[in-house]
């Protein structure tokens, strides 16, 4: 088993490079945990207060369940992960059933902040993209997916995203392997990646291969 943490700013492209990775890989060799499905149950608090909370410093994930998952997957357990809702900024009851793979990449702009989860991690590869393109795609991706206006994203861009870049997110390129320039848009460094990823899962099957 491979195990691939994949971090960087929002919108940086993160989810772009994990689909190449996915495709490139045969079907089914892949499992993927996003990072976001791992927030804390805040369904205790009230709505209005919900609004408030920092989702983009490392307090928000719960990462003992992360990391205690990622052990049972490694030892061949199927886990069942946990689910969350942008619109209600809740855990939902439906959980995703994961099972052992080939593969198990962890996607999240925090996956590289974390001591306990980059101890567990094979390859750290880290997602880098223009601030200016981060806000666009942001701006597009929250307007369309969450239903917020421009101007209450760009605020909090401003206020959130861009102030907690700074302090948890970008001091992580230095414990990556790998740093993607240009997010997903940069396919020398995908190909070199996703061929590294083949030659490691080539490398292990033939370990357990006896010649004559």
């Amino acid at each position: 088993m491979l195990i691939i943490g994949i971090a960087g700013g929002t919108g940086s492209g993160k989810t772009t490079v994990v689909n190449k990775i996915i495709n490139s890989l045969p079907a089914g060799e892949v499992a993927v945990m996003p990072q976001d499905s791992y927030y804390k149950d805040s369904s205790h608090i009230a709505p209005e207060e919900r609004s408030k909370i920092n989702f983009d410093e490392p307090a928000a994930i719960e990462w003992t369940l992360l990391v205690d998952h990622l052990k049972k997957l490694k030892e061949g357990t199927t886990i069942e992960m946990p689910t969350y809702s942008y619109l209600t900024c809740t855990r939902q009851e439906e959980t995703v059933t994961v099972h052992p793979s080939d593969v198990i990449i962890v996607e999240g702009i925090l996956v590289l902040n974390d001591p306990s989860i980059r101890e567990l991690l094979d390859i750290k590869v880290f997602v880098d993209a223009d601030p200016d393109d981060r806000l666009i795609r942001v701006i597009a991706r929250d307007c369309i997916e969450r239903g917020r206006t421009p101007e209450i994203v760009i605020n909090r861009y401003q206020d959130v995203l861009k102030p907690m870049h700074m302090q948890y997110i970008e001091p992580c390129k230095r414990y990556a392997d790998l740093i993607v320039p240009q997010g997903g848009s940069n396919t020398v460094a995908i190909n070199l990646l996703t061929d590294y990823i083949e030659s490691r899962l080539r490398k292990g099957s033939m370990r357990g291969v006896t010649t004559c």
